[in-house]
């Protein structure tokens, strides 16, 4: 049995497949995440007023909060237990694939996919349903794991056996020998995800990367950890932030 950090859970060895396969959502609403959300605000406009999808929403961490804005939040996921979950904060949850969106063509002003395209079955397919629901105008906030992080945060299976953890240097193999580590789950440099929206009627209006906000690490070390967020966030502004833990694109259908 395994504690997850940060979260008063813990996880067996069921848990841990459903982690390898599917990731951690959020369950506690930290700096992390508050700053991701004033991201995904700026990027929005208006349309954080129109209709919102969050596509992979977890246990409804982000559709709760992004509700306050005034629009109208639908959450989706394919987990059914944390549908339920996500259900108690919003009735608006449904239990679908992303590969298969519940919703008519041009419903949304905007989505949300928040680092779940790493682990659909089919991640060229879910964009196309993100890209579909969205209404001509519509914006895609999305972040992804970046290739370039040293560490793989999602563990890697060995022997046969999944081993949970942040796991160095994994992502900077050669690709098949990184995917046999990792066969559960993605990650993306820019040519892929470039190359994941060709073809499709969007434009790309901003793209970073960004390295995390390390609550876990300022929990347990304070005044430590806070220095090691603050210099790993500025150096976002420098070419070194091509070693950030993830991509945040913002993505508009034509």
């Amino acid at each position: 049995m395994v504690v997850l950090e940060g979260y008063n859970c813990r996880m067996d060895s069921r848990d841990l497949k459903k982690a390898a396969l599917r990731g951690e959502p959020s369950y506690v609403w930290r700096a992390g995440q508050e700053r991701r959300l004033r991201m995904i605000l700026d990027a929005a406009g208006d349309r954080v007023r129109g209709r919102v999808l969050e596509d992979g929403c977890g246990v409804g961490m982000y559709v709760e909060h992004l509700a306050a804005s005034g629009g109208q939040v639908f959450g989706l996921e394919y987990d059914f237990e944390r549908v339920r979950a996500a259900r108690l904060k919003s009735d608006r949850v449904a239990c679908a694939a992303g590969e298969a969106l519940p919703y008519p063509a041009g419903t949304f002003d905007l989505a949300l996919s928040h680092e779940v395209l790493e682990h659909v079955r089919d991640d060229r397919r879910a964009v196309e349903e993100i890209v579909r629901a969205l209404r001509p105008g519509g914006r895609l906030a999305l972040f992804v794991p970046n290739r370039g992080y040293p560490f793989e945060t999602h563990g890697v299976y060995w022997r046969g056996k999944y081993h949970f953890g942040n796991i160095p240097l994994v992502n900077w193999l050669p690709r098949r020998w990184r995917d046999k580590l990792a066969p559960h789950v993605r990650v993306y440099s820019k040519r892929d995800l470039e190359k994941l929206f060709t073809g499709l009627p969007v434009k790309i209006l901003a793209r970073t990367v960004l390295f995390g906000a390390y609550d876990n690490i300022i929990a347990r070390f304070g005044a430590l950890g806070r220095l090691l967020r603050a210099i790993l966030q500025f150096l976002e502004k420098t070419p070194l932030k091509a070693l950030g833990l993830s991509h945040f694109w913002v993505i508009e259908k034509s």
